[in-house]
């Protein structure tokens, strides 16, 4: 084999002459080189692709993580967005149990006072109703509408109240007035330990308004009604402990707190003077006592005004 050679200049021909060795020492040069110049590429190649994919894995990893982090406090918003409007639900709902109660209370004794007692009429039973199945297709009451018609429940039972003492007011004669008029101590012998107003909490040290007097006196010493009227509440209240509440019409009820028993159950009917609890120290209490509270159109007022001798 010849390779020839032609310079432009001068114009003559080289003539180069390779044998079979030449060609093929020169074809395993190229091939040599071409298989390091490959090699070395792929190993480049090969370094990049591997840093470029741990690149890309740490960089998803960091977006699953804080993803994940995302979601994880939306989660926790919504429990406590859902625990904070269960607890105002539950709190709504306790106040609307309390209304029903003296509802039921004051309902017993209209229809006593109005002679209904031998018709079919009884407030612990709930009314009849029904009716044919709806071909509408029902749905579920979602938490909005249920706290409207929580709200809509509440303003019902409110104007129904008024409206059931007023009628009370009007059956009632100036006798039974007088006689439901809280008038009287609720301790045959005692003395007053805290009176109506601001003071210092006994158990925190905090200011705080006392919305009641306490009275103290002996061991098992008897609980009694300043008037006559109806157990709206005879049980446990968070903070009053054995609690008993007394309807007395015209918008007066009273109350008897930290009762370590009670003796009257809701729905009885109490006269003046009657015993209605033994004294206690159950409840937010540093000892035997008795709390009397007097509540009027809705608002606690001094008992000191309605305090005499039975």
């Amino acid at each position: 084999m010849e390779l020839i050679i032609i310079l432009n200049k001068s114009r003559k021909a080289r003539r180069i002459a390779f044998g079979s060795y030449r060609i093929t020492a020169f074809l395993a040069v190229i091939l040599a080189l071409c298989a390091v110049s490959f090699s070395v590429g792929g190993y480049y190649s090969l370094e990049y692709s591997s840093n470029s994919v741990a690149l890309m894995y740490q960089k998803a990893k960091k977006i699953q993580r804080e993803e994940t982090n995302r979601q994880r406090m939306m989660i926790k918003e919504a429990k406590l967005e859902a625990q904070n409007n269960l607890d105002a639900l539950a709190a709504r709902l306790s106040k609307l149990q309390g209304h029903i109660m003296r509802l039921d209370a004051l309902g017993d004794r209209l229809a006593s006072m109005a002679r209904l007692d031998d018709m079919d009429f009884s407030f612990d039973e709930p009314p009849g109703m029904g009716g044919p199945y709806s071909e509408q297709k029902q749905a579920s009451l979602q938490v909005p509408d249920f706290v409207q018609q929580l709200e809509q429940l509440g303003n019902a039972i409110d104007d129904r109240s008024d409206k059931l003492a007023a009628i009370e007011n009007m059956l009632m004669d100036k006798a039974v007035q007088t006689k439901t008029l809280p008038d009287g101590t609720p301790v045959a012998s005692g003395w007053i330990s805290s009176l109506f107003g601001w003071r210092a909490d006994p158990i925190t040290g905090k200011r705080e308004f006392h919305e009641g007097i306490d009275f103290a006196s002996k061991q098992n010493a008897q609980v009694t009604a300043v008037a006559a009227g109806i157990v709206t509440w005879s049980g446990w209240r968070t903070g009053y402990g054995n609690l008993v509440e007394l309807s007395h019409g015209n918008g007066y009820i009273t109350r008897y707190a930290h009762n370590r028993t009670n003796l009257v159950a809701k729905g009885d009917k109490v006269e003046k003077g009657q015993p209605v609890a033994i004294m206690g120290a159950t409840g937010r209490s540093t000892g035997k006592h008795v709390h009397f509270e007097v509540v009027h159109n809705g608002k606690p007022v001094d008992p000191r005004k309605y305090i005499s001798v039975n």
